[in-house]
């Protein structure tokens, strides 16, 4: 059974930085779409960024330019680092990975759930 577990979560002032990890135990194929996602309080969840089954980063405008996006299959691990934060970018975020190749990586292929790590930004 897969579990995904995140850390790196925290508080941060505005502009600052934070490198959220999500370690994956149990067999993750490498083709599977993996993915970062955030939910802020009274908002429903969004892409924030993932890592197509080509191996290619795909990012959110929203996120654009602020945040990268990473893998290092050895330790199966994703990452996300989050630099020039804002107050908007509060959430929690939580990783995700697909059972199988996905060319689109859309919501519904997303199977593995880690159960989130809170990032608060103040202004």
């Amino acid at each position: 059974q897969v579990q995904l577990v995140e850390s790196g979560g925290g508080s941060v002032q505005a502009g600052g930085s934070l490198r959220l990890s999500c370690e994956a135990s149990g067999y993750i194929n490498p083709s599977s779409c993996m993915g970062w996602f955030r939910q802020a309080p009274g908002k429903g969840r969004e892409g924030v960024a993932h890592i197509d089954s080509d191996g290619n980063p795909r990012y959110a405008d929203a996120v654009k330019g602020r945040f990268t996006i990473s893998k290092d299959n050895a330790k199966n691990t994703l990452y996300l680092q989050m630099n020039s934060l804002k107050p908007e970018d509060t959430a929690v975020y939580s990783c995700a990975a697909s059972r199988f190749y996905s060319a689109l990586c859309r919501f519904d292929d997303y199977y593995y759930w880690g159960q989130g790590t809170q990032v608060t930004v103040s202004s």
